[in-house]
């Protein structure tokens, strides 16, 4: 009979779902809970960096805080037999970089409900005072209904702990979709993630890269100082302010961008109206004065700074009821001045 290993004597592990230059994923039971979960175990190279270790474990605890309807909930975290590992939500999906290898691109139909969901999820970490670092088709998982969800918050800043003399290709993860900023060796922002978002918008809609090149050096270069074929070369029917979105999303400056992903997503909104089967989009309508609220992708345009009407869900029965009764007190006043005069009539 066939033993799969088990992790901290409650993770099983079933069957591997995928790898990568930093990690293999498994499909696992967590035999506590009786579920089917993922389960990322990360390659021994990284395992054994104790700086690392800890930022993993501070990333993953910040990760696991994470609850929205477009981020892979991380369930758990640890550490045994001298591997480290991740615990997350198992979703029976397929990756978007595999999606776009098969058909080659999505059309413009196709693609924004997607992209408005990954802002969704992502708007929603920035909220939260996190950045994703390592925004890439690899780490968004769509379902057979399009549901899209973002993964592996946290991991890129994980990787950015452990000792520059040991960074390598694979530590920086994937320069095609890295910001300038990120390419200069700065600190990311959400700005970051939201150039990364335009990066991957740009490849779902035109089915290629905006750079491509033979080297992360060369690649660095070229998000830094060069300027992306214009989409119109791929699509010549592509709507003018969809194009001058993603160029403003793809700027070399952070403060020329969308500042976070939720403002991103709100714009990108009025070109897609996402299936009704779909779970709405959670976005926040500025960040400074308005509260959270869900609403459908539907067609809108709110500028930067602009709050939209809200429907605040009164129940004009009850005010009118309250009315009626205010000036039925009211009624009374002459009544109650009268008893009082009679008992205490005024002095001549």
């Amino acid at each position: 009979m066939e033993t799969h290993p088990l992790l901290n004597n409650r993770y099983q592990l079933l069957e591997q779902i995928g790898s990568g230059g930093m990690a293999v994923v498994y499909r696992g039971n967590d035999r506590m809970l009786e579920r089917y979960v993922s389960i990322k175990v990360l390659r021994t190279d990284f395992t054994k960096n104790t700086a690392f270790q800890e930022r993993f474990r501070q990333e993953s605890k910040a990760a696991a805080n994470l609850s929205h309807p477009n981020i892979v909930t991380v369930h758990d975290f640890g550490f045994d037999g001298g591997q480290l590992y991740l615990v997350m939500e198992f979703i029976p999906g397929t990756d978007l970089k595999t999606l776009l290898s098969q058909r080659g691109r999505f059309s413009i139909e196709e693609a924004i409900p997607l992209m408005v969901q990954a802002c969704a999820g992502i708007g929603y970490a920035h909220r939260a005072g996190l950045v994703h670092c390592d925004v890439k088709p690899q780490n968004m998982l769509v379902t057979s209904d399009q549901r899209l969800k973002v993964t592996d918050f946290g991991i890129a800043r994980a990787l950015a702990s452990i000792h520059p003399d040991e960074h390598s290709e694979i530590v920086w993860g994937s320069p095609q979709y890295f910001s300038p900023e990120q390419a200069a060796g700065n600190a990311p922002s959400p700005a970051s993630d939201v150039y990364s978002l335009g990066v991957v918008l740009y490849e779902m809609v035109t089915g290629s890269l905006p750079f491509t090149g033979t080297s992360p050096e060369e690649l660095a270069r070229m998000h830094l100082h060069e300027a992306p074929i214009p989409i119109h070369e791929y699509l010549p029917d592509v709507p003018p302010t969809l194009e001058q979105i993603i160029i403003k999303v793809l700027a070399k400056e952070p403060s020329a961008r969308y500042r976070t992903a939720d403002q991103l997503g709100r714009v990108l909104m009025k070109f897609g109206i996402p299936d009704e089967t779909l779970p709405p989009p959670v976005f926040t309508l500025t960040p400074e004065t308005a509260p959270a609220y869900q609403t459908r992708a539907t067609p809108l345009a709110v500028a930067e700074g602009e709050v939209e009407k809200v429907d605040l869900g009164i129940d004009w029965l009850s005010v009118g009821l309250g009315l009626l009764a205010l000036i039925a007190a009211g009624g009374l006043i002459p009544f109650w001045m009268w008893v009082y005069l009679l008992y205490h009539p005024p002095i001549r």
